[in-house]
C-alpha cells in the first residue's frame, strides 16, 4: 500500500469525488492511472484505493490524500506525468496494509481566505470589523453540536480549533477537527462575516448552536467554495516523503496559476477604477 499527498486547483472541477458525467479530481486521478496501466479502463478504482475525503465543487487542495496499492515504480513524477497541470502529487509514503485514507485521520485542517476589506469596498456589504468577527469566532471555537450548521444527520458534535489572522483586505482562517467538515467550515465562515459586517448580531450564534434546528431565512448559507483549501489530513503514524521534483514542478505549476490570476485581478482594477 502507498498513500500520495495531491495538490489541486478545485475550481475547473465538479468536487473531487468521482461522478459518471462530470468532470472531477477523482475521475482525473482515475483517467491517469488507467494510461498508467495501474488499473483498467471501464473497472473500479485500484484494489484498497481511498481518499482522505471529499472536497465541494470549487474548492481546492494541498493535501487531499489517497492510498491504494501502487506499484513500486509509481513515483510521484511518474504520476504527474498523465495528470493534468492543474492536479499535481508531490510526496508519498509507504503504509501498512490495513491503512484506510478515509477513517484513519487524526484530524484534517481547513484554511480559508475570506476578502473582508475593513473600509466599504465590498458592494452590498458593510466593513468588516475584526473585533466583531472575533467575538464569533470565539464563540464558535471549541466543542458544540453544529447540527444547524451542517447537512450531517448524526456525529454532530465536534470540536473545531479557529485560528485567524488578518492580511490586507483579507482574513485568513484555519479549522482544525477531526472527522469530516463538509460545508461546516464554509458555514461557519459565513455565519461570522455576517456577524462582523454588522448584518447578523452576535446573539445569532447563540441561536444556531442551539438544540432547536434553525432553517429557512434564519438559516446559514455556506459561503463561497472557491477561497477554501484543504491544508492537511494529519494521519500520526505516516510519514511522507515529498518527491523533489514532483514538488518542484508543482510549485512552478501554481506559480505561473498565481501569476495569471494577479495579472487578471489588476485588469479588473482597471477596469474598476475607471469606472
Amino acid at each position: 500500500m502507498r498513500a500520495y499527498r495531491v495538490a489541486y486547483d478545485g475550481r475547473p472541477y465538479h468536487g473531487f469525488q468521482r461522478q459518471p458525467d462530470v468532470d472531477t479530481v477523482e475521475g482525473r486521478l482515475r483517467s491517469a492511472l488507467v494510461r498508467l496501466g495501474v488499473c483498467e479502463r471501464g473497472g473500479e478504482l485500484p484494489e484498497r484505493y481511498a481518499a482522505a475525503g471529499r472536497t465541494d465543487a470549487g474548492v481546492s487542495a494541498r493535501a487531499q490524500t489517497v492510498a491504494f496499492d501502487a506499484p513500486s515504480w509509481l513515483s510521484p513524477a511518474a504520476f504527474n506525468g498523465e495528470l493534468p497541470d492543474d492536479i499535481r502529487v508531490w510526496a508519498s509514503a509507504d503504509v501498512r496494509d490495513d491503512f484506510h485514507a478515509t477513517h484513519d485521520p487524526a484530524e484534517r485542517s481547513y484554511t480559508y481566505y475570506l476578502y473582508a476589506p475593513t473600509d466599504a469596498d465590498r458592494p452590498g456589504h458593510d466593513p468588516v470589523d475584526d473585533q466583531r468577527w472575533a467575538h464569533a469566532v470565539d464563540a464558535l471555537a471549541g466543542t458544540h453540536d453544529f447540527h444547524n450548521l451542517t447537512s450531517d444527520d448524526t456525529g454532530t458534535e465536534r470540536t473545531v480549533d479557529i485560528d485567524w489572522h488578518r492580511d490586507g483586505r483579507f482574513l485568513i482562517v484555519r479549522f482544525t477537527a477531526g472527522g469530516f467538515c463538509r460545508q461546516l467550515v464554509r458555514r461557519l465562515v459565513s455565519l461570522a462575516a455576517a456577524v462582523a459586517d454588522g448584518s447578523a448580531p452576535l446573539s445569532k450564534v447563540d441561536r444556531i448552536l442551539s438544540p432547536d434546528p434553525v432553517d429557512g431565512p434564519d438559516g446559514v448559507p455556506p459561503s463561497p467554495p472557491e477561497p477554501l483549501v484543504l491544508s492537511d489530513v494529519c494521519y500520526p503514524e505516516v510519514t511522507f516523503t515529498r518527491d523533489e521534483d514532483a514538488a518542484a514542478d508543482a510549485r512552478a505549476v501554481f506559480a505561473r496559476r498565481r501569476a495569471t490570476a494577479r495579472t487578471t485581478a489588476r485588469v479588473a482594477d482597471h477596469i474598476t477604477d475607471g469606472l
